[in-house]
């Protein structure tokens, strides 16, 4: 690399969540640095925020229009590279198309859009500019899942067989969104988040994992969704059956109401000759469990661990590396493959990372689940 990326920010101010834990794992690598933002759509929380990262009053807007138009005025080595959007999913889209159609690469939160339609025309622009996109699944950014990963499809285990995938979590039990919890009120407002909290929130997640560690697709689904608190406007607890295009079979279960649980994210791919496990509470171990021979625990210090894991893990075993650094894989690997299209530098195609493809499966999918729910668990197509 020659320089640093220079990124520019759509959201992420005070009261952020989500906004904090991108700025940090994109500077986490040292390849990346924040330039500008548009931290809110309250122009003086913009401008507070902007102290807060230590920006020039200069480089923080009043919102994204101004930030995107300001910013091409600049000379191309002063500018912004890329936009990172980190707002309410109804405020993906418009950022995104319009950096994308002035010449900005981008890096979005997830799920992509707030429908499948915006998907759609998101992924076309994407494919008429040439430019880069990437969505931010954190948890295919873990080292131990593109073991997983690279396990499966070595075909050791044998043909996929059954996958049983969860991501239950505790903290919309009781009323937050009531109770002046910023992000619980967002994700139950369906003008903010769209037709689905906890499917939108947490279940896409399951469903990208999926896909992800298995090269496979999900062709058809049968879901039931659930507001357990009354008076909810979206859903709090979902189940889905998963059904693919060559015998495999699955069951996805996303939960917001489980009470006492954390962020307990897992998934149990059964193949022929055995099954493999990871848990995001303990993300740096891989499980093999054979069906004629004894369990074998892979950790990411495994002495004879590949190249993929290798690349995408920072410190000597038994140094756990969790959520932030597999945050940072995401941006790190988006920051070289930015860096070989600026300078021709060596790119190594295993920087992989989430593009606008699985952001169009993720809204497919979304929606899919709540028409499904909504028709009695009739099974029904996902439309890409």
């Amino acid at each position: 690399m020659q320089r640093k990326i220079k990124m520019g920010m759509i959201g992420g101010g005070r009261g952020s969540f989500i906004g904090k834990v991108h700025h940090i794992a994109a500077v986490l690598d040292n390849k990346i640095e924040l330039v500008c933002g548009a931290f809110s759509s309250n122009p003086d929380v913009s401008k507070k925020s902007g102290k807060d990262y230590m920006l020039p009053d200069s480089r923080v807007y009043s919102n994204y229009r101004e930030m995107i138009e300001k910013e091409g005025e600049l000379p191309e080595n002063d500018r912004m590279d890329f936009v990172s959007v980190v707002t309410p999913n109804n405020v993906h889209f418009a950022p995104a198309k319009l950096a994308l159609e002035r010449g900005f690469h981008v890096v979005c939160d997830k799920p992509m859009t707030f429908n499948l339609k915006e998907a759609i025309d998101l992924e076309n622009i994407v494919n008429e500019t040439g430019l880069l996109f990437c969505l931010t699944h954190t948890y295919t950014g873990y080292p131990m899942v593109k073991k997983a990963r690279e396990i499966l499809r070595s075909g050791k285990l044998g043909k996929i067989r059954k996958i049983i995938v969860e991501y239950i979590q505790g903290w919309l039990s009781s009323e937050q969104e009531k109770s002046g919890n910023k992000q619980a009120a967002w994700r139950m407002d369906p003008e903010q988040a769209g037709i689905s909290c906890t499917m939108g929130d947490v279940g896409v997640h399951a469903f990208n994992m999926v896909e992800y560690l298995t090269n496979l697709e999900v062709k058809i689904i049968a879901a039931d969704l659930t507001s357990f608190i009354p008076g909810r406007k979206l859903d709090d607890d979902g189940s889905v059956l998963l059904k693919f295009d060559n015998g495999v079979k699955g069951v996805l279960t996303a939960s917001q109401i489980c009470a006492g649980e954390e962020n307990n994210f897992s998934i149990k791919i059964y193949c022929e000759k055995g099954g493999i496990v990871w848990n995001q509470m303990e993300p740096n171990t891989v499980l093999l469990k054979w069906q004629d021979k004894p369990m074998e625990t892979i950790r990411t210090g495994w002495a004879e661990r590949s190249k993929i894991t290798g690349i995408h893990t920072r410190v000597p075993s038994g140094h756990p590396e969790g959520y932030i650094e597999a945050f940072a894989n995401l941006y790190r690997n988006f920051a070289m493959h930015l860096s070989n299209v600026f300078f021709n530098g060596y790119y190594d195609g295993n920087y992989d990372y989430p593009t606008v493809h699985e952001g169009v499966r993720g809204m497919a999918f979304i929606e899919a689940v709540v028409e499904s729910s909504k028709n009695n668990s009739k099974w029904t197509n996902l439309s890409i």
